[in-house]
């Protein structure tokens, strides 16, 4: 059940890597972020760049498989799988703790995808351009999946 509001502690369901960008990510349960880097051997690591992690609600992939589609967490090439948080009510700026130590600061709403992914060419549609949300990783450390996510200002 997705909450109203962003104040609602939610729990991380997949931690999601590649070493590629452009493909769908794998769960490996648990990675070090790396501070103002991003996750240790993912591809979209990268100390210019604002979108160093990118998150995905359960609910919104639910969606998709709500329409028929076999899809999971990862298949949208998020970094991190999350339940029971809303994700859109965090504002740009915002800060939100994961599990003992990880800090990221929200940068961005949805994206624009420049060429659609096969999810697209299959539904018509994907929720990633539009509920997934991206960070900076401010403070960083281990995240494994069963972690709290919080909302911290």
């Amino acid at each position: 059940m997705e909450n109203s509001n962003a104040s609602n502690p939610g729990t991380i369901l997949a931690v999601c890597t590649s070493t590629k960008t452009g493909m769908r990510k794998k769960n490996i349960g648990q990675a070090q972020f790396v501070e103002q880097y991003g996750i240790e051997g993912d591809a979209h690591g990268n100390s210019t760049t604002h979108r160093q992690v990118s998150l995905l609600a359960m609910e919104s992939i639910r969606k998709m498989q709500d329409m028929g589609l076999d899809v999971g967490p990862g298949d949208f090439a998020e970094n991190l799988t999350t339940e029971g948080m809303d994700l859109l009510a965090l504002p740009i700026g915002s800060k939100i703790k994961i599990g003992d130590s990880v800090e990221l600061e929200i940068s961005q709403h949805g994206k624009e995808c420049h060429t659609p992914c096969a999810i697209f060419h299959q539904a018509g549609t994907c929720v990633m351009p539009t509920e997934g949300i991206f960070g900076r990783v401010l403070s960083g450390g281990m995240v494994k999946v069963g972690d709290r996510i919080s909302r911290i200002d």
